[in-house]
């Protein structure tokens, strides 16, 4: 990985930064970091497959100056030439990194914004929570052995899959109903309460507002997600004489809702992601740019951590004119505009090593 970065960084070296490209694949967030990019006075680039998806026609300011389409999305690796001399900055994404393919995707010789480091803890639920934890976060207990299971529990496949595939079992016969011994998998306990997934942007190089040791932390909003169809289950009866009929709860995120907590828990949010923040340093060295916690909040209104999203999440999406939080910080102020505007200070400033892998 250093290599890599050490590559990136010779790239960087010969690039006009007054003349930066943002880029990303067509999908997720694409629209809301195209509409941020151009607000901040950048080209833009759209990642496709075969031919430019025809819905961006439909958004004229959030689509993107030019698409390069591929005929698959590996094949982006034999295109890094273009993209170098368009100056391009590559901003990913959860589809990005799931369709491209996280090895190739650590692997591409081309700026990317952010630490790519931070992919492999992101990606495998066991160095996820040795980092959590290590964060000093409370997490809901997980479980080794699945013949152990005594309580309501959520099986998750590793990856960022949009909840695809996700389970719960209150014994170990749901378990293995429900179980796919292929894919690699881990056991949570069930944390009863409210699911928020608060959105944090965190700057190496900017010192205002909320500092850490090094640089600053923000939060531009929280969201919850409509899942199918767990969300709807309800109206239909109990889940066990669902399971009857061979009908299943499925996690799939279908879409965002935005939330307001509670200002008096905002405190508690902000040391969440100051902690991650810190503890990142001596992990992988540093996670830089956007994340979110996604947490479960008690009735005891204690967070309880369960997943980190090490990048721009799809609840963003709802806050493409700034959310609450957002609005206290400035006018139309994006997760896709907060990225744009963190590289052209970078640049201005001579920093983009410091943001860039």
């Amino acid at each position: 990985m250093n290599t890599i970065k050490n590559r990136v960084h010779e790239i960087l070296d010969g690039y006009d930064t007054s003349n930066i490209t943002i880029a990303t694949l067509c999908s997720h967030t694409s629209l809301q970091i195209f509409h941020g990019a151009k607000k901040e006075g950048f080209r833009t680039l759209g990642i496709a497959l075969r031919e430019p998806p025809k819905f961006y026609d439909a958004f004229p300011l959030a689509k993107p100056d030019e698409f390069l389409c591929l005929d698959d999305y590996s094949d982006i690796k034999n295109k890094l030439d273009e993209l170098v001399e368009k100056n391009t900055i590559i901003i990913p994404h959860g589809s990005f990194v799931e369709y491209v393919g996280p090895k190739d995707f650590k692997s591409l010789k081309i700026p990317t914004f952010g630490n790519r480091s931070v992919l492999e803890w992101e990606s495998d639920r066991s160095m996820e929570r040795i980092w959590l934890e290590k964060a000093g976060l409370s997490m809901p207990k997980e479980i080794k052995n699945p013949k152990d299971i005594k309580m309501p529990v959520i099986v998750k496949y590793h990856g960022a899959k949009g909840g695809r595939g996700f389970f719960i079992a209150k014994d170990y016969h749901e378990f293995e109903r429900g179980v796919d011994r292929r894919r690699k998998y881990s056991i949570q306990e069930y944390i009863m309460g409210t699911r928020y997934y608060i959105h944090y942007f965190y700057s190496p190089i900017k010192n205002d507002g909320y500092r850490l040791s090094k640089g600053s932390l923000q939060i531009l909003g929280v969201d919850r997600r409509d899942e199918a169809n767990i969300d709807e289950m309800y109206k239909l009866g109990s889940q066990k004489e669902l399971k009857s009929y061979g009908i299943y709860p499925s996690f799939v995120v279908t879409g965002n809702v935005p939330v307001v907590l509670r200002e008096s828990l905002l405190p508690k949010a902000f040391a969440m992601g100051e902690k991650v923040v810190e503890s990142s340093w001596g992990i992988m060295g540093g996670l830089k740019g956007s994340f979110c916690l996604e947490t479960v909040v008690t009735d005891k209104l204690e967070f309880r951590v369960f997943e980190i999203s090490a990048r721009i999440v799809a609840g963003t999406n709802v806050f493409v004119n700034a959310s609450p939080y957002a609005d206290y910080i400035e006018d139309g102020l994006s997760m896709g505009r907060r990225i744009a505007k963190e590289i052209k200070y970078a640049a201005e400033t001579g920093q983009l090593k410091e943001i860039i892998s």
